[in-house]
């Protein structure tokens, strides 16, 4: 079994334990509390995005890193099956990251999914840019404290470096096809 096959809550444990931090530690790092390290690596909870880019943050990680399997020295794929597909998302919300394998790729593409009432939580920073284009229902896109309602078939950009945040506030399933840089966030 392969370390990205264990259960996320357990993986973080194992990575806390190979840094040599204690949780106690890790909570100071990302601002978390010791209790919600706790449960996340018991895998009571599933971690919002933004509590794991938290986490990550503290151990040097990006999410791509984190949930991708171990780069292998094959070439890499040119056609990706939905099942290779690597789910980056969590609490009802499906982030899944197209990923052929090579490691210097310069873009990456996500198909995401929002249950309705879900958000990807507090917000999301990291540098770069994205771009997404809603396939059905509607969103609140959240940039910088400006709120935009987009509905499907309108498209975004925004810049990655701002203060972001998804949210479905409606009572249907939206769906967003989205590409962002850099590949690691």
């Amino acid at each position: 079994m392969s370390e990205v096959s264990l259960a996320p809550g357990k993986r973080l444990s194992q990575i806390r334990q190979h840094l040599g931090l204690s949780q106690r530690r890790v909570a100071e790092l990302s601002g978390l509390t010791h209790s919600a390290i706790s449960t996340i690596e018991q895998d009571k909870v599933s971690p919002a995005i933004s509590t794991l880019q938290k986490l990550l943050k503290v151990y040097g990680l990006s999410l791509s890193e984190f949930f991708a399997e171990p780069e292998r020295p094959d070439e890499p794929k040119v056609v990706i099956e939905p099942e290779d597909l690597i789910e980056i998302g969590s609490q009802g919300v499906s982030m899944k990251l197209v990923h052929n394998g090579n490691p210097t790729r310069s873009l990456a593409m996500m198909l995401e999914t929002y249950q309705p009432g879900t958000t990807t939580g507090e917000k999301i920073k990291h540098q770069g840019e994205e771009i997404g284009t809603l396939l059905e229902g509607e969103i609140m896109l959240t940039v910088n404290g400006q709120s935009y309602l987009l509905t499907a078939g309108q498209s975004y950009a925004i810049n990655t470096g701002l203060p972001h945040s998804f949210s479905n506030t409606s009572t249907r399933v939206c769906r967003i096809i989205s590409a962002h840089t850099p590949t690691t966030f």
